[in-house]
């Protein structure tokens, strides 16, 4: 193809020349053909993509059609129901309850009620009339002294720097007007965050806003931010879906002066996430650290946020919390499919457990423990609408957080640029240009409107069902359908565990549960492998 530019080149300016010669208008072709024979140049003398070395010109149209294929896809290809991660049809009903507009659906179903993995609940004869109050959950075990009422449905943990200032502005101040609580991510407190929304306080591996020089974690600076007002709970982030069981690095040119202040880091240096915690290595010294936040935090809710890895690294933490006593006032149970946080593909796809398998496995080992009354659990994972909310808590969760479904609620087009700070709609950017295209005022109330026309579905979905609050939502309520029309209920697919059935005896215990219990123990995170025949004691 070089041969045949060249060729082609030198055709059309000796037409031009000649042509121009008794038509000189035709010379204003040169304004097209000089810009593009210099292209052509360009891609013959580049060595780094051998398309356009060996194919000028043209050649630039495979990374013109790469650039706009996403576009492409989301506007012209995909279907309602076959856009990834989200598709066109939940992301259109997001944006319609975010600007109060007209939800209903008309002519039936576009699902296909008969194909696998169709989801259902039965309605009764005799349905109920709620309110969202009834629906509020109550969080805090007998050591809290500050328990905190929150929504059934809240802001997941996403963090100043990956949302930009005006995103997380109006996250807060939707969470003020629908009083619901607004997770900070591990990203520290900023002034963003203290626009008079209630807030979980979520702590990572890199204790930002409450770590001493060395990166460990500081009790005075946390304790500072603790006793905040705005702060309702406090989150310990063991581990997260997106990418379970690795640390991050927050590259020096996004440290400014700002940055550095919440986090407590020197500004202009990279800042390193471990993968592990400093402050306790083993499940006792988990909840010793739980206890000392209590305390530091005058009382104040304290949890913590994990993806389920191996199962008897959390069979180790309710051992630990049988020997020491000490309870967690919540857990968050985050979902090996990921969320909003950036992470290699590897770790999104195939490492971590699955919210659904993470989330009854945790209730069920609480349960089995005799431990769940006391500890609330939070689903952090894809939650979009109602149903997804009820589904949630059939499954054993409390109530829910949400994170893409209110970056939808602000504008994001799903674009899938978060990682590379060019989000055209001003959500995940640390660009100023790009940023002042969301207004905050009209975003806080897109936020409120969502998350209130998604909580008053709920209640109808619940009453719809006969029930008189979500408590008594069981797994035998949700059904799925399965491969060759079989259907199945969630207590089916996941049964329940009897209450404390896991502290009785041996052989009373369900197989499944016998070799990580075998595994676990309350002094280590490390597995068991001595080859005993009975699980050692807690």
């Amino acid at each position: 193809m070089r041969r045949e530019f060249y060729l082609i080149s030198f055709v059309s300016f000796l037409v031009v020349g000649i042509v121009s010669w008794f038509w000189p208008p035709l010379l204003w072709s040169l304004v097209i053909l000089v810009p593009l024979f210099l292209v052509g140049i360009n891609d013959i003398a580049q060595n780094r993509q051998a398309i356009r070395r060996n194919f000028p010109i043209i050649g630039n149209l495979r990374y013109f059609f790469e650039l706009i294929r996403p576009e492409l896809q989301q506007y012209f290809v995909e279907s309602n129901q076959s856009g990834r991660p989200i598709p066109r049809e939940l992301r259109s009903l997001v944006y319609q309850r975010a600007k109060g507009q007209t939800q209903t659906q008309p002519f039936g179903t576009q699902l296909d009620v008969h194909m696998e993995h169709y989801e259902w609940v039965n309605h009764s004869i005799i349905p109920k009339a709620l309110s969202m109050q009834d629906v509020r959950v109550t969080v805090g075990g007998s050591e809290c002294r500050q328990p905190y009422s929150a929504s059934v449905m809240n802001i997941s943990a996403m963090s100043y720097g990956a949302l930009s200032s005006a995103a997380v502005s109006a996250l807060n101040l939707g969470a003020k007007k629908g009083h619901f609580f607004h997770n900070t991510g591990e990203g520290g407190i900023s002034p963003y965050h203290l626009l008079g929304g209630d807030l979980t306080w979520q702590i990572g591996t890199g204790y930002f806003g409450c770590r001493s020089a060395d990166g460990r974690f500081n009790e005075e600076a946390f304790r500072e931010r603790a006793l905040l007002p705005n702060v309702k709970m406090i989150e310990i982030k063991l581990s997260q879906g997106a990418k379970p069981g690795k640390g991050g690095i927050l590259p020096a040119q996004k440290v400014n002066a700002e940055v550095a202040k919440i986090r407590l880091v020197p500004m202009g240096k990279d800042v390193i996430s471990p993968a592990a915690h400093a402050a306790f290595s083993t499940p006792v010294e988990l909840l010793q650290f739980i206890r000392k936040l209590r305390e530091l935090s005058d009382g104040k809710p304290i949890g913590f946020k994990l993806c389920v890895g191996s199962r008897h690294e959390f069979l180790a933490i309710c051992k630990a919390m049988v020997k020491t006593g000490i309870r967690p006032d919540f857990i968050t149970v985050d979902g090996g499919e990921g969320g909003t946080g950036a992470a290699p593909l590897e770790f999104t796809n195939h490492v971590g457990t699955p919210l659904e398998e993470g989330l009854t496995f945790v209730v069920d080992a609480l349960t089995g423990f005799g431990l769940r009354e006391e500890i609330r659990v939070i689903a952090a994972g894809k939650v979009l609408t109602s149903f997804d909310i009820l589904k949630k808590l059939a499954l054993g969760a409390d109530m829910v957080n949400c994170a893409r479904g209110m970056m939808l609620a602000m504008g994001c087009i799903q674009a899938l640029r978060c990682n590379t700070n060019e989000c055209p709609t001003g959500v995940a950017t640390s660009n100023l240009e790009l940023m002042k295209g969301l207004h905050v005022p009209s975003k806080l109330e897109r936020v409120y409107r969502f998350h209130h026309e998604t909580v008053h579905h709920f209640v109808e979905l619940l009453g719809a069902l006969g029930v008189d609050h979500p408590r008594e939502l069981q797994r035998r309520d949700v059904n799925r359908r399965l491969t060759d029309g079989v259907v199945k209920t969630y207590e089916e697919l996941h049964p329940s565990l009897e209450s404390g059935i896991l502290v009785r005896p041996w052989k009373e215990m369900p197989s499944f549960w016998k070799e990580p219990l075998t595994a676990a123990q309350a002094e280590s995170f490390q597995a068991f492998r001595a080859g005993r025949s009975e699980p050692r004691s807690a």
